[in-house]
Order: structure tokens, then sequence, then C-alpha cells
């Protein structure tokens, strides 16, 4: 931790509230958006949209192919993954299925009319809720161990300088002592989970029928990093935090404790790796006999194949958390069950 000199600051949540959110935030600035800052799932290739159609479409029929079928994209950058989605369902579904693009941003020129922008999910959801990496961006507070074994908040001035304000007490005590006890080790530090708990049980709230699922950089109670995860990002590199507007906040979600603070039953946590392999995404290799028979197929396939591996790889996008709650629905993301 950075001592800061005198008095001064605020909890992390409300600053990265205003550094993101606020009226001249890192999410409110026109322009290309995220996607100019960090490379996620939907940036990387396609194929992860694809992905996601083929488990829209699974929800679809579960559901029993209803009139309308919803797809949710939770702060959905400037619309990639929902036009992408639209654009890989096959035509009969993708003529039911109504789009929407959760985001505070405004809507991009140019995306695809059929999605609907919106500042806040429907109120209602029969289909697929997709939360690709937004809970990380859910501020919260930082808590940190004082020199006598005390967690106390982390407080910080705009200019990243941070220095240990009041012990922390009641909802977000006791949020740590359920998900993240800290111990009494100097210096050791947790973000406080608990906004992220309430904006998931919110959001997957709103689903009456099908699935809900939030993908996120995220880590379980049996392995919290000792010394907390709060980073930033800025023109593709990772940075220093700083709550000034000029960078993406994040930290490493506890979607465990997501879980269980949604009224959904049935949750289940799997890696990407895991989760895009029950989809049909496994990164292997087209056979060497394409080549002499189908160059160009061959040349395409190898491609795919490399963003496949990219998309499920260990040690990077495959060992992102995937949280599944289905809602009046078998699970359809088994994986014994065949892909596509």
């Amino acid at each position: 931790m950075t001592a800061g000199s005198g008095e001064g600051g605020r909890g992390w949540r409300a600053a990265a509230q205003d550094a993101l959110y606020g009226p001249r935030g890192f999410y409110r600035r026109p322009g290309e958006g995220p996607a100019g800052h960090f490379r996620t799932s939907v940036h990387a290739s396609p194929l992860f949209a694809g992905a996601v159609a083929r488990l829209l479409c699974r929800v679809d029929e579960a559901l029993g192919r209803p009139a309308v079928l919803d797809f949710v994209d939770m702060a959905a950058g400037r619309g990639e993954l929902a036009a992408g989605v639209l654009a890989a369902l096959p035509a009969d579904v993708a003529a039911r299925t109504r789009a929407y693009a959760v985001e505070l941003a405004e809507r991009p020129a140019g995306l695809d009319h059929r999605v609907e922008w919106r500042s806040e999910p429907p109120e209602r959801v029969t289909g697929l809720l997709f939360a690709n990496e937004w809970l990380d961006n859910v501020p919260v507070d930082v808590a940190e161990v004082d020199a006598a074994g005390v967690p106390r908040l982390v407080l910080v001035r705009e200019d990243g300088t941070e220095r240990l304000g009041e012990p922390v007490a009641g909802a977000d005590a006791a949020w740590l002592a359920r998900w993240w006890p800290l111990g009494a080790g100097e210096g050791l530090r947790a973000e406080i989970g608990l906004p992220r708990d309430r904006a998931w049980a919110a959001a997957a709230g709103a689903l009456t029928r099908g699935l809900a699922v939030a993908v996120d950089y995220a880590h379980t109670a049996a392995a919290r990093p000792p010394f907390g995860t709060l980073t930033a990002f800025r023109a593709g590199r990772e940075t220093t935090p700083v709550p000034d507007g000029s960078c993406d906040i994040t930290a490493h979600v506890a979607l465990d404790a997501c879980a269980a603070a949604c009224a959904l039953p049935g949750a289940r946590l799997l890696s990407q790796r895991d989760a895009l392999h029950a989809l049909g995404l496994s990164g292997a290799r087209p056979p060497l006999a394409l080549a002499s028979t189908d160059p160009a197929g061959y040349v395409r396939a190898l491609a795919g194949a490399g963003e496949a591996a990219e998309l499920t790889a260990p040690g990077g996008l495959g060992d992102f958390g995937w949280l599944v709650q289905p809602a009046g629905i078998a699970d359809v993301l088994d994986g014994r069950r065949a892909p596509g």
C-alpha cells in the first residue's frame, strides 16, 4: 500500500464508481470503447459469439422454442457480442430473438438495428442473460489489515495515493468473515464483493425461465489471493489503478459468493475452457490431409483452431470462470452432451 500524506480520500468503491461511470468516466467516453484498452474473449475471436449463439440455441430448445427468445448482453461495450450472436444464429432462431445490449455509454453508430440498446436490463427475461466481464467492473471497496491485525477500509485519492480508514464494519465485515477471511497478517488485502453479489442477484433475478451466465476473472474461497487483485488497464497494458477516469479499474470476482447471493437454484462454476469445450470449441488442429484436398479450407480451419486455442488456453482466457444458473430448465452446459 502507498502511504498518503495528510487526510483525504474515499473508499475505492465510490472513487471507482465516479472514475468509470461518472460524467467523464472511462465507460462514458465515445469512441472505440473498452476494445481499445483491453482484450476480451468477444474481441479475441468471432468464435466466442458463435459459441454463445449455440448456447442460446440450447436454451431455446430447453424452453420449447418460445415465440420470443430473449438474449441480454450485460455490459455490452459497443454491442459486439449481441451483434455477433444475432449474426451466428440460425435464421429461424434469429427471427424470434429479441436482443438487448445493456450499457451506460451511448449507442454506437452502425450497430445492428435488431439490437435494443438499454441502460438497464429488461424486467423479465425468457432466454439467456449473459454477463461477459461485467462483474469485475462493478466497483467494490478494498480492505487491508493494519499493524494491529484489524481489517480497515482503504481510502484513495484521485492520484491513486492510498491510506487506511476506519475498521470494516456491518454488512461488509460480515461478507469478509464469510467469503474472504483475512487473518491478522499486516498488509493482507481483499476486495469486498457484496455490491457484486447484489448486482448479480438483481440482474439474474429478472430471469423468469432460461439461463443466467456470468463470465469473469474469478477466484473461489479455496484460493483467494492474499493481497487482492485490484488493477487497471490503459491502451492495452496493465497499469497502476488511479481513479481519475483515464483507465479501466477492475478486480477479480468471488463468483462463489455471487452464486450464493442469487435465488436461482442449481448454480455451477466451471472454467471457460470446459464451458467452450461443451459448446464444441476444442482448439484441435485440422487433419493434415485437408491441406492437400482443400488448401484454402485447411488454412481457414487452422486459423479457427488457433483462435479456439486462445479462447480455451490454460493461464489465459480459458481460466476465466463461468457461473451458470438455470431457471426452470435443465443444465444445457452439461459436458456429457454432444457438441453443437
